[in-house]
């Protein structure tokens, strides 16, 4: 842990406002060397404001930044990388048309005769992945690889850059199974020990108090404190992030049980024999309306692919779809949004978000696309229908006016949410729709869920956290290497689906 007098960054007081949002006010955070300290608050909060301030991405508005206490002027992420400061972001800023190797070495590649030395590049990259205990072939491009992988090529970029003191890493482990986790935390700890200061991003509260010395709390743009993590209790944690008590948490088993009452008999959805060669053996599955049926299963399981096929974007090679008892033909995702279909998908960043448009405009998308481009919403309609959400889905943002991307990740995932409610959907697919967000707004799109369940929608949750499928579904279809292997009605256990994941049930 950091001792005083240890500091390798001290920020004190910092402001930053953009166009209405005052993203940090009068923040103070202290970075140790030899210490792993976790950056934890709700989406919204201010922590990605603070990281880009002190990697020169954004300059503060007022207050002041020391590095080995020498106050210094960050002029640009380029300026950072030169003082020692290394970021791995949480979405993946790496070029997929590249190779893993060029991709780890890009800017660094050996020369020799005037040209890149293919082979010396691609040793390098094969030792900087071997002292992360990864062994995959480099000479591959980097599109073609699973998320998990990209992820950890871009903490391998990181750990490239060999004059880097500071490591800060935003949500590294949101895309990496148990097992790539532990190593990463292996080399967390091995340069921690080698006197590197890290930064710890996350919103798993169990990975906080796995691997990290020290906590700053941020809430609203505003510092709640720093603790020693040993000292904190998890419960006290979570209070101080989210500011108030934990009720939506307690009541959920309370709001499962009486949002059943309202599950139909006949299925909305049946889907018999469906599958896809390489992506999903064939199953069976059931959806009724009223009913929350959630997808649990390790990385790979076939619990995004099952969501595809009903959606329209893969076409099965095999079995059938019946909607309300007649036999769907069509397989698109046009035609399923002409259903009731909806589908929120897992990476909001390629498949969620239009970057470049307004809340506003993010929003009526799917309802405009349903009606054709030749029906347009007028603009007070558009208004009417965004303004409804915002304040539904209580998304934080200035005006329905302001650009998507200017908002935090908890707050575009309502976005995406929102876009789809509009449509008025008899069936909500929602995939890894808390994925990357804080804890507060996990347990308001768990309410949501049950609460749209109430309302006599059939929703599929799909999560990678087994504990919210657990508190959100009324029925829950497992998965384990691309087939369905088990499913569970009423209340069961972690242990229970835990067991059928591994294959000891």
């Amino acid at each position: 842990m950091a001792e005083s007098g240890n500091e390798i960054v001290t920020m004190k007081g910092i402001y930053k406002s953009f166009p209405g949002v005052h993203a940090l006010e009068d923040v103070d955070f202290t970075l140790g060397k030899g210490e792993i300290h976790a950056l934890v608050g709700e989406n919204g909060a201010g922590k990605s404001t603070l990281i880009k301030v002190l990697t020169g991405v954004e300059r503060p508005d007022k207050g002041t930044i020391t590095l080995d206490g020498k106050e210094v002027s960050i002029r640009s992420p380029q300026h950072a990388q030169e003082m020692g400061i290394s970021t791995v972001y949480q979405e993946v800023n790496l070029c997929p048309n590249l190779t893993i190797a060029e991709n780890i070495l890009i800017g660094r590649e050996p020369m020799k005769w005037g040209s890149i030395d293919w082979k010396t590049m691609n040793s390098n990259a094969r030792q900087i992945l071997h002292g992360l205990d990864i062994d995959i072939d480099v000479t591959q491009t980097l599109g073609s690889c699973s998320v998990a992988i990209q992820q950890m090529a871009a903490i391998a970029r990181a750990f490239e850059i060999s004059s880097a003191r500071i490591l800060i890493l935003d949500e590294p482990t949101s895309s990496l199974t148990t097992h790539e986790t532990e190593q990463l935390f292996g080399v967390m700890r091995k340069l921690k020990s080698e006197g590197m200061a890290i930064i710890f991003i996350t919103h798993f509260l169990d990975q906080v108090y796995e691997v990290t010395d020290r906590i700053t709390v941020l809430r609203n743009g505003k510092l709640v404190g720093t603790y020693a993590t040993a000292t904190l209790p998890r419960l006290e944690l979570i209070t101080k992030m989210i500011g108030r008590t934990l009720f939506e948490f307690d009541d959920m088993t309370k709001l499962k049980l009486e949002s059943r009452q309202h599950i139909k008999g006949d299925a909305l959805l049946q889907a018999k024999g469906l599958g896809r060669s390489g992506s999903i053996q064939p199953f069976d599955l059931e959806l009724h309306a009223g009913e929350v049926v959630g997808l649990a299963g390790l990385l790979g399981s076939g619990r995004t692919e099952i969501a595809q096929l009903l959606f329209g974007i893969d076409k099965p090679d095999s079995g059938s779809i019946t909607m309300d008892g007649k036999a769907l033909k069509n397989f698109s995702p046009f035609s399923s949004i002409e259903r009731g279909v909806a589908l929120c998908p897992e990476d909001r960043k390629v498949a969620g978000i239009v970057a470049d448009l307004t809340v506003r405009e993010n929003i009526i998308l799917a309802m405009q696309a349903s009606l054709g481009w030749f029906k347009h919403l007028s603009l007070q309609k558009q208004y009417e229908i965004a303004d409804k959400y915002i304040k539904l889905l209580n998304i934080s943002t200035p005006s329905a006016d302001q650009p998507v991307k200017n908002l935090s990740g908890g707050n575009q995932q309502k976005v995406i949410l929102a876009r789809w409610l509009a449509t008025n959907p008899r069936l909500l697919i929602l995939d890894e729709p808390t994925r990357g967000i804080d804890v507060g707004t996990k347990a308001e799109i768990q309410k949501l869920v049950l609460s749209l369940a109430e309302e006599g929608k059939s929703c599929m949750f799909i999560s990678s956290e087994l504990e919210e499928v657990l508190r959100t579904s009324h029925r829950i279809v497992v998965l384990r290497d691309q087939e369905k292997i088990a499913e569970y009605t009423g209340e069961v256990g972690e242990r229970k689906i835990m067991q059928s994941i591994a294959g000891s049930d």
